[in-house]
């Protein structure tokens, strides 16, 4: 994939798989508190949502509370 993205000119540079993976899931994270959101849809099927008022919480910044 990191082969392909870079032969297409994508405008994110990736330099290796674990950028890719990083990137990939730091947009599910992303998405993933906005309702109706394809990254929310993936991860409820997936089992990843926990049942509490924390997951409903959007922060900027990705980890542990501050």
């Amino acid at each position: 994939m990191v082969t392909l993205l870079k032969k297409s000119n994508s405008y994110q540079e990736f330099n290796a798989a674990q950028d890719l993976i990083n990137y990939a899931l730091r947009s599910i994270a992303d998405g993933s508190c906005r309702p109706g959101s394809w990254e929310r849809q993936m991860i409820n099927s997936l089992g990843l949502v926990a049942n509490c008022y924390e997951h409903q919480i959007y922060r900027e910044d990705y980890g542990e509370p501050k």
